[in-house]
């Protein structure tokens, strides 16, 4: 499972990682939450690419201070897809790492 891939490879490299809602375990879509030293850094989602490959898109706000706006937009995109998982992840260079994740699968 993708969810349990990602919080394993954060955790072998010494970071944080925390399901913030748990989806469907063979489809969910999966969005994750990348901070560093507790700073949100930016929001990623895993969407199918032209080449038919699974990629780390970003999406939501570019103020990523304003936490009020993403836990608001996290609530709406889960209203919508109760089938979505949140993964919440605190690792040095956070976004690299997640483009980096492209490759699990």
């Amino acid at each position: 499972m993708m969810a349990s891939a990602l919080i394993r490879r954060v955790q072998a490299e010494s970071g944080f990682a925390a399901v913030v809602a748990k989806g469907d375990p063979q489809s969910g879509a999966m969005v994750v939450i990348a901070a560093e030293k507790g700073r949100i850094s930016g929001l990623f989602e895993r969407t199918l690419g032209l080449s038919g490959r699974y990629q780390w898109t970003r999406f939501g706000p570019q103020d990523t201070e304003n936490k009020d706006e993403i836990d608001g937009l996290l609530s709406r995109r889960r209203q919508r897809d109760p089938d979505l998982w949140i993964i919440e992840l605190d690792i040095a260079d956070a976004e690299r790492f997640i483009v980096e994740s492209d490759d699990m699968g």
